[in-house]
């Protein structure tokens, strides 16, 4: 009974090269190298796809804290007036606008103050009437 070694030695005939002797190892060689492509490959296309769902603006900068300020003052406010509480809901409500208003003008984004001086002209202008009264 005669043993194989464990790199078999495999002749392999191409019509354009001459007799090449081909090692297992040899093909095991080249079968790792495509699958590491492959991988790299799909690495890279997750890692894309991981940036493309990763937050844009940086945590916990000045402008991070001023916009979750915004988003507590908001969401406050508004839970606020539906208690039936409109004088104070509409203060933090303006809070909120003027914290984004804030945000807009630190991000250099006119589409971000414009909505958020409006709401914020309109809510003072209402808490002035409200005062008044």
């Amino acid at each position: 009974m005669t043993d194989k070694p464990d790199l078999e030695i495999e002749h392999t005939h191409n019509t354009h090269e001459p007799d090449r002797v081909v090692t297992r190892a040899t093909q095991l060689a080249m079968e790792l190298s495509k699958e590491k492509r492959r991988l790299t490959e799909e690495l890279s296309t997750l890692q894309e796809e991981y940036d493309n769902m990763a937050p844009t603006t940086p945590v916990g900068t000045l402008d991070w804290y001023i916009k979750w300020c915004g988003v507590v003052f908001g969401v406050s406010g508004i839970f606020t007036m539906s208690a039936g509480l409109p004088l104070y809901g509409m203060m933090l409500y303006l809070c909120s606008a003027l914290s984004w208003t804030a945000v807009g003008i630190m991000w250099n984004d006119r589409a971000v103050m414009l909505g958020s001086i409006i709401p914020a002209t309109a809510t003072a202008l209402s808490l002035v009437q409200k005062l008044i009264q």
